[in-house]
């Protein structure tokens, strides 16, 4: 039996416990032990849903016992509450971007291969099943050699975020893809531009990132000022273009002669990546988003705007 738990039942973490609950029906041998949050309420409210334990420190759910752990925690605490969870033989996934800096996250990969245990990082969109497919199109070439990445990346202001700017949280989904994509290659060159209107603590909440990876050339704008939203990729080939609708999990491909709208069978991205994690934790599969991966992303933001999210 894996005993899985959550840490951080907001946004973000209330659905990996939902998903989790789910997965017990699908996947022989695991159970959602336990839940927390340092809000009370909060947590009783997500844990009482699920019929599963809440707590208010993660040191309670070590207590109990916890085979695997998804830590959704704001971004500065990743570090505090991932290291202790490695260290007592726990695999955890932890939500993206690793961490607030390149030393911290340095530290949990450390920490990870010391203990020998599994440290995944949430980059979500690589659960996408669109970019799943157009990953494997590119690998046979259907356009040719990727040349240009565009992506737009925008949306209104979510209140909950105080703790880190719009490149760490959102722009980060498409480097990492773009990344991804391009087979993880070093990432040269990263160039920041952007400011902030609206956010609280004055921090980036508009951005244009400029990257170059493996040959290619990637722009990914983002932002919090947009009343919709908007995920969007487009690859620019050497024989022809992608369309990537994030949403609507929807793949289109050109060229000069031809148009194709790729069948996609759409499913969850989150419930995909917690059932790739549990299929890790469980010595079936490799995590497809390692620690050391996270990290090149983090480190190539990082270098581009310094280690402090302003």
């Amino acid at each position: 039996m894996v005993r899985v738990g959550v840490v951080g039942v907001g946004n973000m973490g209330r659905h990996h416990a939902r998903v989790y609950k789910e997965l017990e029906k699908e996947i022989e041998g695991i159970e959602l032990v336990g839940v927390v949050d340092k809000n009370l309420e909060r947590a009783r409210a997500v844990g009482g849903s699920l019929g599963v334990r809440y707590f208010t420190d993660y040191k309670e759910l070590l207590s109990i016992g916890v085979d695997a752990v998804s830590i959704a925690v704001p971004t500065t605490l990743h570090r505090d509450i991932t290291i202790p969870f490695l260290k007592a033989g726990v695999d955890v996934l932890v939500e993206k971007p690793i961490a607030s800096t390149t030393e911290e996250a340095e530290e949990m990969v450390r920490t990870a291969k010391e203990y020998g245990r599994i440290l995944m990082v949430g980059h979500i969109e690589r659960f996408n099943p669109a970019v799943s497919r157009l990953r494997q199109l590119l690998a046979r070439g259907i356009i040719g050699k990727p040349l240009v990445f565009s992506a737009k990346r925008v949306g209104p202001y979510p209140p909950q975020i105080m703790d880190t700017d719009v490149v760490r949280d959102l722009a980060i989904h498409d480097i990492d893809v773009i990344y991804y994509l391009l087979g993880e290659p070093e990432i040269g060159d990263v160039i920041v531009r952007g400011g902030s209107i609206i956010h609280p603590r004055g921090l980036m909440d508009y951005a244009v990132v400029l990257m170059e990876a493996g040959g290619a050339v990637g722009v990914v704008e983002a932002n919090w000022l947009t009343p919709y939203k908007v995920r969007k990729l487009s690859v620019v080939g050497e024989k022809g273009i992608a369309n990537v609708d994030y949403i609507e999990q929807s793949l289109k491909i050109y060229d000069k002669e031809f148009t194709i709208d790729v069948r996609i069978r759409k499913k969850e991205p989150l419930k995909a990546e917690l059932r790739h994690f549990i299929n890790c934790v469980m010595g079936k599969e490799e995590p497809l988003v390692p620690g050391e991966k996270a990290l090149a992303v983090l480190r190539a933001i990082e270098k581009a705007i310094g280690a402090n999210p302003r």
